[in-house]
């Protein structure tokens, strides 16, 4: 159910990512993501210092003086903005939750999109498939990308990434930049991502909260695994368990980086703490100089 609290947020969250993208997001995108090809435009006289071998030598017969074939780019492209909507992501420890962070991101990502006339769709997901929109050039469905990444309340609260990524695989039939968003807190998805990159492009967003990374020493606590439930005490003041998860921290870092290099995936990392937009921004300039 939809709140005005809901309604209200996604108003907010609209009307800042609108601006962002504006003021100077989806310049940034517009340099990282380029179309597939050219197409032509049309037939106008050389002038000094055009290229000689744009000439188009039919035309330059007939005529008596040379002209060149002039092309544009293909700009279409077709962007997935894929978000994980599991238990995890409602956590945060600042104020913001994971699932907000990356609702932000997505909406960026999404209107940044519509603005380049770029086709957009989403993917909402948890241990099941929760939503899906093809991808559509509609300024209306950018918006409605937005406020559902806000608003859906999820059946599944489980993590199936692997379900996730063989679904696209299924139905995405012209290649695609997928923006993949979670906090990656699941196993068993290396080889649908390994498939669906042979066919497109990955972008990886990777939602974390300063807590996970650096777990304070407060004492006893209890814990619940918000996607399972399960409770259980746990002594954050003794070395031993902190230790633990530092070291399963950090295995799951390079796990990961192995995983996204071999699926030549761009991978981007978030914070509940850190400016979404200035992120993206980064990402993408620094993929606009390889170029």
């Amino acid at each position: 159910m939809i709140t005005p609290e809901l309604l209200a947020q996604v108003r907010r969250l609209t009307i800042r990512s609108r601006r962002a993208v504006e003021e100077v997001f989806s310049g940034a995108y517009r340099s990282a993501f380029r179309g597939q090809g050219l197409e032509f435009a049309e037939v106008r006289e050389y002038v000094p210092g055009d290229d000689i071998r744009a000439i188009d030598w039919n035309v330059t017969a007939r005529a008596g003086h040379p002209f060149i074939k002039r092309f544009d780019e293909e700009r279409e492209l077709t962007v997935i903005v894929a978000l994980d909507l599991s238990g995890s992501l409602s956590f945060g420890s600042r104020g913001r939750s994971k699932r907000e962070t990356a609702a932000e991101a997505g909406a960026l990502v999404a209107l940044a999109a519509a603005r380049n006339r770029d086709r957009v769709g989403l993917l909402l997901f948890t241990d099941q498939i929760e939503l899906y929109l093809p991808p559509s050039k509609s300024r209306a469905r950018a918006l409605r990308l937005v406020r559902d990444m806000v608003a859906l309340e999820p059946e599944g609260t489980g993590t199936d990434l692997g379900q996730a990524l063989a679904f696209l695989g299924r139905v995405l039939r012209r290649r695609a930049i997928v923006f993949l968003i979670s906090d990656w807190l699941t196993d068993e998805f290396e080889r649908p991502l390994a498939h669906l990159a042979r066919r497109h492009e990955l972008v990886v967003l990777e939602v974390s909260d300063p807590f996970e990374a650096s777990v304070p020493p407060t004492g006893l606590v209890l814990t619940q695994d918000l996607e399972t439930g399960h409770t259980s005490w746990v002594n954050l003041a003794a070395r031993r368990p902190r230790a633990e998860w530092r070291a399963l921290q950090s295995r799951r870092s390079r796990r990961l980086s192995e995983v996204f290099v071999r699926g030549r995936a761009g991978r981007i990392a978030l914070s509940t703490d850190a400016p979404v937009a200035s992120a993206l921004i980064r990402h993408f300039e620094a993929r606009a100089r390889r170029r």
